[in-house]
Order: C-alpha cells, then structure tokens, then sequence
C-alpha cells in the first residue's frame, strides 16, 4: 500500500512448512479453508459499525475489516470477518506469554460464524518470508478453517523493498518464487496502481500477467488491489468507468478477489466514502460492479485460467492472439503502437476451461472512454452470461454479438 496503517483483505496459508512451530492440532474434522464466495473487499476503511456494515453490503461488498468485538457486526450483515489484531505477528511466537494470549485469541474467533481469515501484514520483504511463514503454519495447524492475509508489492518496487535482485521482471518473478515456496499462502495478494496524474502506469497488465502465472504454477487463487483514489498529486482519482476497467481486466486473467484502495482514510481524495459517510460516485459505480464480479468470478471459479490474448495495443505482459484462435472477434482489431503513459486501447480475450480447450472467455474492452461492439465468433454454439441477472442466454449460433461498455466486458461459453 501507500500507507502504514493496517487494512487491507486476506491471504497466506497452504501445506505444512518445514519450519512450522510446535502446535496443537487442528480439531477433528475440520475443514481446510476455501475461497467460497468471490472476495470483493477494501483497504483503509473507518471502524464497523451497523451503519459502516449495512453501507459496505449494500455496496456488493462481502469482506470486512474487524477486531474481534465486531465480529457481531459483520455477521448481522451477513458479511465475512478479516481479523487485525495486534497478536498476528511473527513476534508473538517468540514470547510465550504473547503466544498463549495469541492461542487463547483462535480458540476465541475460530468458531464464530463470521470469521473468514486474519489479516497479518501488508508488502513484506523476501527477508520476513521465513519469520511469516512460521507464523501461517502456526495458524493452519490451530485453525485450517481460516486463512492468513498478506498482501504482496507490485512490480514497481525496487530491489531493496522486494529483497530479491535484477531486472523488474527477474526481481519480481524471484520475490513471488520466493514468497510462495516460504510461505505456503493460500491465497496470493498484490497492489498494483496505474492511474497516474500524466497518464496509465505501463506496468499494469505485465503485473497482472506475472502474479496469474504464480498463482497457476502454485494451484492458488490471486486478489487484485486495484486504485480508487489519490494520496498524492502524481496520482489521479478514478471514475466510473476506470473501476469497470479495473474489474474486467482482473476478471480476464482469472482472480478470485478484488479489493480497493482506500474506502476512506486521511490524506486520502476519491475513495468510497466521505468521512462523514457519505457514498462518493466511485461507491456508487461499484454497487452493480462488484456484483458482476461476483458473478462471472462464480462462474469462473471451476475453471482453469488458460491463456489471455491482447488485440489491439500490446502493452508490456501481453500476448497476441493467435491465428488459430478457438474464439475471434470480427472484424478483426487492428494493430495500434502503445507508448507509455498513454491509456491501452483495443480488446482482450480470457481463456477458461476444465481442461485443456477453452469453454469459456471474457471478453474485454480496454478503452475507458469508448464503447465497443464486435461479434465474438467460437468453435461452436454461444451463450452469454448476464452478469446483472445471472442468466445464461442463448445465442443459438457459433457467432454473439456484443456491446461492451467503457472498460467493460462480458463472459461468454460454449453451448451444453
């Protein structure tokens, strides 16, 4: 993040590590932790109240940040607990005294109908991995029903924040090895913001494009902590229909959760709310928003992320799509020269399947300010998914035709 406060969504837990601390066992019976719902979340949001709950379901929002005395509150809104407690620390396990209040703090939450996961700390070094993975083995042994969060540095971060060394690509491509091998998350999360007061960070989709490859190679979900303000005047706030953005392209290279920075923290402009609780626009946009994305990520979520095709502007991470393409789009998107900062136009296909051929893709436009039509063309009959209804309709023919709103897209499958 870009502050030092603590917030954010969940992350870190997975098969035993080597170097796991001494623990009781988990009870008989219990299950491991599962994503469930897709997680739309937030970081840097005020205390929650009914009010701040009622606001934050009302909202599409199905993660919230507590201590434990509000896990009552999220679970009469009917909302997911991330716990932050001061205990979930590396530190604890060092001091027995802190680490029986620690154990006394699971036996308390890790029966509450609201619980989801522990928050543990946001953009680690590569030289805190193996005190963290203690801990997340630690919590899995006591409580493999809820996982621990960490949220991972994005590819612009330097050699000294990573830890690791070489060029962006090499550096982090090694930070993540590092951090999946050491840690065992269970789930990978990373911050990545690309609205600049000049421009778009080039960065964003070879961010996006590293971060599915980790989590494809470690069999691991991934959230994306996109931006929803500025809290400096290098940055922009975003509208409307960069959020769209934002959500379709993170819905194309296959995440399971989305989280937005900030809801409303000091020294922060835009955001989800004022700090008299007021909604901003950005809320507003996202209360369908974050429903589409709960929706096609639903859909998605048996599947496999199979490959993602750039048609159009070929920004860094991207890949063409190739002329033997299963699913096309006519007429065909010219080529176009992309030079940073300038926004990516043009579309972009996400391949899912159970196996290996492709059943399903999202198609995405990646111009913000326009809109798009195009026919979507398969290997046989389409459906296209309804994100608002959730509804499968039926295209009865090999072929779809699409609108796609600014920065918008759509899920669309081979027919049963």
């Amino acid at each position: 993040m870009r502050t030092t406060f603590l917030v954010s969504l969940m992350l870190a837990v997975g098969s035993t590590a080597p170097f796991a601390v001494a623990a009781d066992p988990a009870p008989a019976g219990t299950q491991a932790w599962q994503i469930g719902t897709p997680i739309v979340t937030y970081w840097a949001g005020p205390p929650l109240t009914d009010a701040v709950a009622q606001q934050m379901a009302e909202g599409g929002f199905n993660v919230v940040w507590c201590s434990e005395p509000q896990l009552d509150t999220a679970q009469r809104h009917g909302l997911r607990a991330q716990l932050s407690d001061g205990l979930l620390s590396p530190a604890t396990l060092d001091d027995p005294a802190a680490r029986d209040k620690l154990d006394a703090l699971i036996e308390r939450v890790r029966k509450h109908p609201a619980m989801y996961c522990y928050f543990i700390t946001d953009e680690p070094g590569a030289a805190a991995f193996p005190a963290l993975g203690k801990l997340v083995a630690y919590l899995r042994e006591r409580d493999p029903g809820h996982m621990a969060y960490i949220n991972l540095f994005p590819t612009y971060a330097n050699n000294q924040q990573l830890g690791t060394q070489g060029d962006t690509v090499t550096a982090y491509r090694e930070h993540l090895r590092q951090y999946v091998q050491t840690v065992q998350p269970a789930l990978i999360s990373y911050d990545h913001y690309q609205f600049a007061k000049d421009g778009d960070n080039g960065e964003y989709f070879l961010n996006l494009a590293m971060i599915r490859r980790a989590s494809l190679d470690a069999g691991l979900p991934f959230l994306n902590i996109v931006q929803a303000c500025t809290w400096t005047p290098a940055m922009r706030v975003p509208v409307g229909d960069e959020m769209r953005y934002l959500i379709y392209t993170t819905l194309a290279y296959g995440a399971q959760g989305i989280s937005y920075y900030v809801y409303c923290w000091p020294g922060h402009t835009g955001g989800l709310a004022l700090p008299d609780g007021t909604p901003t626009p950005i809320y507003q946009a996202l209360k369908s928003l974050n429903r589409e994305f709960t929706a096609i990520a639903g859909q998605l979520q048996p599947l496999r992320s199979q490959a993602i095709y750039h048609l159009g502007m070929a920004p860094p991470g991207s890949v063409p799509l190739p002329p033997d393409a299963q699913f096309r789009l006519e007429p065909a998107v010219p080529d176009m020269e992309y030079r940073v900062p300038e926004r990516v136009r043009g579309l972009m296909l996400g391949y899912f399947g159970p196996a290996e051929a492709p059943t399903h893709v999202v198609v995405v436009n990646l111009d913000y300010k326009a809109e798009v039509a195009t026919t979507i063309v398969g290997p046989g009959k389409l459906d296209v998914f309804d994100a608002a209804t959730g509804v499968w309709q039926p295209a009865d023919q090999a072929r779809a035709e699409l609108k796609l709103e600014t920065g918008g897209g759509r899920l669309v499958r081979l027919a049963n």
